[in-house]
């Protein structure tokens, strides 16, 4: 089915839907990983983008239910250069197109990704209107202008959860709706550290790897007050990715805020940039952001390079830090962005990186292992 892509600077690009009819919009961003389309798909961190792989065949190796890393598909469309409708692999299920089509996503082929993605590069993410129903680019091009920037927006409260739970033997077990938050919460108190997770887009490996490192977890939602946590007494707090822009999600920054000198803290992602915040730091818009699986970063504490997964299209303004009792502790080799700080003082530390993601494989692991063993106060 004929359709059409069209940016907000008057680019358009004819294409084809492999699930049929629909519209899409959002900010169209590009991701360099040559596997993990399903991973990709279900990350919160991508709520309201679309997603231009830059691998050219996607859809081969089909769709699980292991792999997934939330409870929906969250990209507004997958945008490939060839799909593939029959997957080989032995885990496979469904279909690519049988998956984005029970969530109602557009998926879009047929055009040429590598042109689209240099022309990000160039001149930046920006929004983007995709239909398959008025093939006329100028009327697009003007939907696409008016689509509300990735700045600015809290996008957050889209993702989180809105009910804690236990995250137990690698699947969500709700609370009850009437069971007050309080240190009695706990299953395994005293023979499991605790840790509360601030869902703000969380990803189900990072809830998986944290079990494997032997702690019992409660992801609460992302407006959970300081004194919610503070009746809760977990013996460490976990700040999780999410979408988006930091600076609106002011509820966070200043919870954190308030629990800087409570327990140990651990930040990935957009928990790195709110932990910044709550520290006195500034964050900006990446040009075109860091998505993929091999990105290098160095270990400014080892020396060694890390190759990393990543997701993100704002960066702490590295400067920022100066003054705030804080050590850089991991740079971006690729444009020396800021990747990772600990407090000199306090048990607090982040990434900006996703260790839970495995692209080197296991050169990032180390992290959940810090956590556990980090000093409490």
């Amino acid at each position: 089915m004929k359709a059409i892509i069209s940016l907000e600077d008057g680019r358009s690009f004819n294409c084809r839907s492999f699930t049929g009819p629909g519209e899409a919009w959002g900010e169209v961003v590009f991701n360099t990983s040559m596997t993990g389309y399903q991973e990709v798909l279900t990350d919160p961190s991508y709520s309201g983008q679309m997603v231009t792989m830059t691998y050219p065949l996607i859809g081969n190796y089909g769709i699980n239910p292991e792999d997934i890393e939330s409870d929906r598909i969250q990209v507004s469309a997958f945008l490939v250069k060839e799909y593939q409708d029959f997957p080989s692999n032995f885990r496979s299920t469904s279909t690519l197109a049988d998956y984005l089509k029970a969530q109602g996503i557009l998926g879009i082929e047929q055009f040429d990704t590598r042109a689209l993605t240099r022309h990000i590069r160039k001149v930046g993410a920006m929004r983007a209107f995709i239909t398959t129903h008025d093939i006329d680019s100028a009327s697009c091009i003007k939907r696409a202008r008016e689509i509300p920037g990735m700045a600015g927006q809290d996008l957050v409260k889209e993702v989180t959860t809105k009910r804690p739970y236990y995250w137990a033997q690698e699947k969500p077990v709700y609370i009850g709706k009437n069971v007050p938050l309080s240190k009695n919460i706990w299953k395994y108190r005293g023979s499991k550290n605790s840790v509360v997770a601030f869902d703000f887009g969380i990803k189900y490996n990072i809830l998986r790897c944290l079990e494997y490192a032997g702690f019992e977890i409660l992801v609460v939602p992302a407006t959970t007050s300081a004194e919610t946590i503070k009746l809760i007494e977990p013996d460490g707090l976990f700040l999780s990715n999410g979408p988006g822009d930091p600076e609106p999600v002011s509820y966070a920054i200043k919870t954190i805020k308030d629990l800087l000198s409570y327990r140990p803290i651990f930040g990935i992602c957009l928990g790195h940039q709110l932990l910044a915040l709550a520290l006195g730091g500034k964050t900006f818009k990446l040009k075109f952001g860091h998505r993929g699986s091999n990105q290098p970063v160095k270990n400014l504490l080892t020396g060694k390079v890390e190759i990393t997964s990543q997701n993100h299209g704002f960066a702490v303004d590295i400067d920022s830090l100066n003054g705030k009792n804080i050590k850089i502790t991991h740079k971006n080799l690729n444009d020396n962005t800021l990747e990772g700080f600990r407090h000199r003082e306090l048990p607090i530390f982040a990434v900006q990186y996703h260790p839970e993601a495995s692209p080197g494989p296991h050169d990032s692991r180390y992290l959940f292992n810090d956590f556990v063993h980090v000093p409490n106060g």
